[in-house]
């Protein structure tokens, strides 16, 4: 991997600049490549973790090669959408992960696939992640494409980086979306607090995510004049595919996502104190929901074979349509 110093970037240590260019390297793991001589400033070895880049220096990291661990059939129920000899879309349920990873080793979606497809996976996604084209969040519900061969597998995965791939999700925000429809163009990074989680920094990738409102339910507070909007049903279209980008989008709008653990709205009682009774009940109800409330609705591409489009839809899962339904039916 190779990245460029730009002149704004000047001046700051390698290890932190290094992590904030490849979103997969945390700063640990980039002072540890120096100790073994892998990152490289303008083609010689760069050992000091605290040398300052310059414009126009280029920095050089070489991966060692991984050896990872064979991902293990497992006999799990698979909601298949659709499969031919050369791809599959599955339905993903919430709380499934999506290939193993450290820590994870059973119970994933790609133990499941395994299981179903048995070798007539694309093996391009490594011995880990056979047949993943793209990802959904573990407690993300929704669409996915799974390559089924190579061929399938680099022409979905053109598409991707095209951005002809549509991709459309449904979310629960909390608070409502000013305008109710509009284009969030923000970059995303890590986050400087937390390396796990994901942030807007102008010097992240770029990240465009399309939002319309669908739905809102208002409120309305004891002794007080007016109504607001507790909740909102949006329709979120990606443009381009970084991690977290809705649930990140969404908060740097000022609306997180109902039962976020990372960008969610903490102190969701502060903002609606003096309910009606009824009001309070829903507000309960939102808050006890444990998992992000984004489900991945739609999904529309052209097939790596026939060339011709495909669109598939999934309905929500039970926890998500029971929620969706009491809060626009009660």
């Amino acid at each position: 991997m190779e990245f460029h110093v730009s002149e704004p970037d000047a001046g700051q240590r390698i290890d932190k600049w290094l992590s904030t260019q490849e979103h997969t390297l945390t700063r640990q793991r980039i002072q540890q490549l120096m100790k073994e001589g892998a990152v490289a400033c303008d083609g010689r070895a760069m050992t000091q973790c605290s040398h300052k880049v310059k414009a126009g220096q280029i920095i050089s990291v070489v991966m060692p090669e991984l050896v990872p661990s064979h991902a293990r059939a497992e006999d799990i129920p698979l909601d298949i959408i659709y499969e031919d000899a050369h791809l599959l879309v599955v339905n993903k349920a919430a709380g499934m992960v999506v290939h193993p990873a450290a820590g994870v080793a059973r119970g994933t979606l790609v133990n499941a696939l395994l299981h179903h497809c048995g070798e007539s996976l694309s093996g391009i996604g490594g011995v880990l992640r056979p047949g993943i084209v793209h990802r959904l969040d573990k407690d993300t519900s929704g669409l996915m494409i799974v390559a089924k061969n190579d061929v399938a597998h680099h022409h979905l995965v053109q598409q991707l980086q095209m951005r002809t791939v549509s991709r459309t999700y449904h979310a629960l925000c909390w608070l409502g979306v000013q305008p109710l429809q509009g284009t969030v163009h923000a970059s995303l990074g890590r986050s400087s607090q937390d390396r796990v989680l994901m942030a807007v920094t102008p010097s992240g990738k770029e990240a465009i995510t399309d939002y319309t409102t669908l739905r809102t339910r208002e409120v309305e507070t004891i002794g007080r004049i007016g109504i607001r909007t507790m909740v909102a049903l949006l329709e979120c279209r990606l443009r381009t595919g970084r991690t977290h980008q809705i649930r990140v989008h969404m908060k740097h709008k000022g609306c997180p996502l109902v039962g976020d653990p990372y960008y969610g709205l903490s102190n969701s009682a502060h903002y609606f104190r003096g309910l009606h009774e009824q009001d309070t009940e829903l507000l309960q109800r939102l808050q006890q929901f444990r998992r992000q409330a984004l489900h991945a609705m739609h999904l529309r591409f052209i097939h790596p074979h026939t060339e011709q489009e495909m669109c598939f839809s999934a309905p929500y899962p039970l926890d998500l349509e029971e929620l969706i339904a009491y809060i626009y039916e009660s």
